[in-house]
């Protein structure tokens, strides 16, 4: 009749487990969908989030390990991310030309949405 394996060889796991990094990486070049909804905006306990948006200067490139965010401008800018589930992220300063990284959109596919200007804790 049929006979059941009471274990799993560990080579038939790496593989698996492989493929299914390999699948979710594929998903995740294929971008950001062309809108995301925004849920507003979320920083970490301590800051305050700032209205005025960051200066045109700003960039972010977000891949799914890290977002990327450059201050291009000749002035220092703090500016924080925003995703898609408003999930809170540290308030930066960056110097002109300065470059810092955030968390990426991850296996969840928490897109960021923009970029927002925040004031950092007191030191």
């Amino acid at each position: 009749m049929f006979t059941t394996s009471r274990s799993v060889h560990p080579r038939g796991l790496s593989a698996a487990l492989g493929l299914s990094v390999a699948v979710l990486g594929l998903l995740g070049a294929a971008g950001a969908p062309a809108q995301a909804r925004d849920a507003g905006r979320a920083v970490l306990a301590g800051q305050a989030a700032d209205p005025a948006p960051v200066p045109d200067c700003v960039h972010y490139y977000s891949d799914w390990r890290y977002t990327t965010v450059v201050n291009d401008c000749d002035t220092t800018v703090d500016v924080t991310v925003q995703y898609t589930d408003g999930q809170g992220a540290p308030c930066r300063t960056l110097d002109p030309r300065a470059i810092a990284t955030f968390a990426g959109y991850g296996p969840q596919l928490n897109y960021v949405t923009g970029l927002s200007g925040c004031t950092p804790p007191s030191a």
